[in-house]
């Protein structure tokens, strides 16, 4: 019988996935997995958990819980060396690395598609060596500036056009000087965001044409915003980013296998959706293939 570790996050954004818990362990003992369910506690338990898991010869790591939980997850694998295969019963308040591979948010039907489905190999990054993510390093995102927006139109345009056509003054706007390595090239400039991405979806901020991502090719989208000189770029930048357009100096958006940072100051990361303390030098690689899904 195939060994499953079925992974909860207890605290994870959907709070009714508590309801179908016992459904979710019955259908995986239907369908002739040994499972074993290990409730996350602390931040890192993810991880350590699916560390132990591989190690002690599991074949199935089923994550149930927010991308947060899932990275933590799929992190433990990579430590671990071994190529286990992953599911994911997406259960988070965002799910921006869920949305953008199309798995079902709803559990019974996420759960059915890891039992009948198949493995799709996806790049995962690495930054300085030592921490993983699954879709998403990125800096900036204007969470210090607060913009009272309908819903239906966040919905429609993303957030960061949002908080970005509702700055009057430029003054709100906080830039970080950097530069980076591409390709053994040099750039240098002001930057309002920045985001080394794998996804559709980037922190619940701004979207990318699924034409513009293929989450298995070895490379980033990476995407830099430029400090805008008065609140006509400004607007650009907003069109831009509404569109999907990027085909503008405002912007430098491209595809890499690997980019590194060298930073003026200490900038916080928000990796995964989870904080990563400032550094000067930031090295962030691809890792093609790195994790295999089954969905």
């Amino acid at each position: 019988m195939k060994k499953l570790v079925l992974i909860i996050n207890p605290v994870a954004g959907k709070i009714s996935i508590k309801n179908s818990v016992f459904n979710i362990i019955k259908s995986f003992a239907e369908a002739g997995y040994d499972v074993n369910v290990k409730m996350t506690l602390c931040r890192g338990d993810g991880t350590r958990i699916a560390f132990e898991s591989v190690k002690e010869g599991c074949d199935l790591l089923v994550c149930c819980g927010g991308d947060g939980t899932f990275n933590e997850v799929a992190s433990g694998v990579m430590q671990a060396g071994n190529s286990v295969p992953l599911g994911y019963i997406p259960a988070g308040s965002t799910n921006d690395f869920a949305n953008s591979i199309g798995l079902s948010t709803r559990p019974e039907r996420a759960e059915l598609n890891i039992i009948n489905g198949s493995e799709k190999k996806l790049d995962i990054g690495l930054i300085n060596g030592s921490r993983y993510f699954c879709y998403v390093a990125s800096f900036g995102a204007f969470t210090d500036v607060t913009y009272s927006v309908p819903q239906q139109y966040k919905n429609k345009l993303g957030h960061l056009a949002y908080v970005l056509a509702g700055v009057q003054d430029l003054s709100e706007i906080k830039a970080r000087r950097l530069t980076y390595v591409v390709d053994g090239a040099e750039y240098r400039g002001k930057y309002i965001l920045g985001a080394v991405a794998n996804s559709t979806s980037i922190g619940g901020m701004l979207k990318l044409k699924k034409e513009l991502v293929d989450m298995s090719d070895g490379k980033f989208e990476v995407l830099l915003v430029r400090m805008p000189q008065d609140l006509l770029e400004l607007s650009d930048i907003v069109n831009a980013i509404t569109f999907s357009n990027f085909d503008t100096p405002l912007i430098d958006f491209f595809h890499a296998d690997s980019i590194d940072f060298r930073l003026s100051k200490y900038i916080n990361w928000t990796v995964d959706g989870e904080k990563l303390d400032g550094e000067h030098e930031i090295s962030i690689k691809n890792l093609h293939n790195g994790i295999t899904l089954i969905s």
